[in-house]
């Protein structure tokens, strides 16, 4: 039973892409018995299209119009976890909404290893550009002092040697800190 204040009922992760957010939101979720949620492939899932499509088509306004409107939806369920995108603390409404219904996670990574994990990835609009490490930079600097505005624990994603540590670590910290109950132990039956 979940016995956290009623209106902190899901949890958020948040981050720079190439943070985390999809791969440690998986573990996690599966820590906490939660359903995962990762924003950007469900976005994709009920367009039919890339997010680049989307990008190409509406422009990064259009697109981010599309994400808070699914924000607005999930944020309205219980017992999940979302993998939100990476921009979606750029709209004051996401922030919000974030903030008063889950439990914001913001997973930080340093630029360079960041850069590490997403510069082989053209699947990134904004980072389809000249020079896609000073764009990551500059969403970073933009980014960083939002991200931290809203989070209920900060992450540092690098230095586990596996993702399964870093999410139970992650689910010790939730608990420790009072921002989440620890998950029910599961039943078995002796033969």
């Amino acid at each position: 039973m979940n016995t956290t204040p009623e209106k902190k009922r899901n949890i958020y992760l948040i981050g720079m892409p190439g943070s985390g957010k999809s791969t440690i939101g998986r573990a996690l979720a599966k820590c906490l018995h939660l359903t995962f949620i990762d924003a950007d492939h469900e976005l994709t899932d009920r367009t039919g299209v890339a997010i680049a499509t989307i990008f190409e088509l509406e422009g990064e306004p259009g697109f981010r119009q599309r994400e808070t409107a699914l924000m607005s939806e999930l944020c309205a369920c219980s017992d999940i976890l979302i993998a939100t995108g990476g921009g979606s603390i750029l709209q004051a409404n996401n922030r919000k909404l974030l903030h008063a219904t889950g439990v914001v996670i913001y997973l930080r990574a340093k630029l360079e290893d960041l850069w590490m994990r997403t510069r082989h990835d053209s699947k990134r609009p904004l980072l389809r550009a000249d020079n896609p490490r000073a764009v990551l930079a500059s969403l970073l600097e933009i980014r960083e002092p939002l991200y931290t505005e809203i989070a209920d624990l900060v992450v540092e994603t690098v230095g586990y040697p596996k993702i399964t540590i870093l999410a139970q670590e992650i689910a010790s910290r939730l608990v420790q800190n009072q921002l989440w109950d620890p998950p029910a132990p599961t039943m078995t039956t002796s033969q």
